[in-house]
């Protein structure tokens, strides 16, 4: 099993989610994606392997995003998302083409 997490360490629930898949024996890779980034055509493979549509994932805590959201374009919540990564909700977990925003993080259990 290939699972990759896209998570941020200092996330407390990227660090739950960690907690539940060693608890589980599941190693996974781990991609800091806030601080490696991601390219919009990377966004938007995770995004459609998860089902979800871009202002879905959006983390409305950070600066800028509610403007985004209410602007109602997908194709610029990418691009913002790509230029700032920690617009991007957090944790993603990808197992065999599948992905799920784990929140909560026992969405998770959905792909292993």
């Amino acid at each position: 099993m290939a699972i990759t997490v896209y998570e941020k360490r200092a996330c407390t629930t990227c660090r739950k989610l960690a907690e539940l898949l060693a608890e589980r024996g599941v190693d996974f890779e781990r991609v800091e994606y806030h601080v490696e980034g991601l390219s919009e055509a990377q966004i938007r493979e995770l995004l459609a392997q998860a089902g979800i549509a871009p202002s879905a994932a959006l983390r409305m805590r950070e600066e800028g995003a509610a403007e985004l959201a209410a602007a109602g374009d997908e194709d610029a919540i990418v691009a913002a998302m790509a230029a700032r990564p920690q617009l991007l909700q957090r944790p993603f977990v990808v197992n065999d083409g599948r992905a799920v925003l784990a929140r909560p993080i026992e969405r998770v259990l959905e792909i292993l």
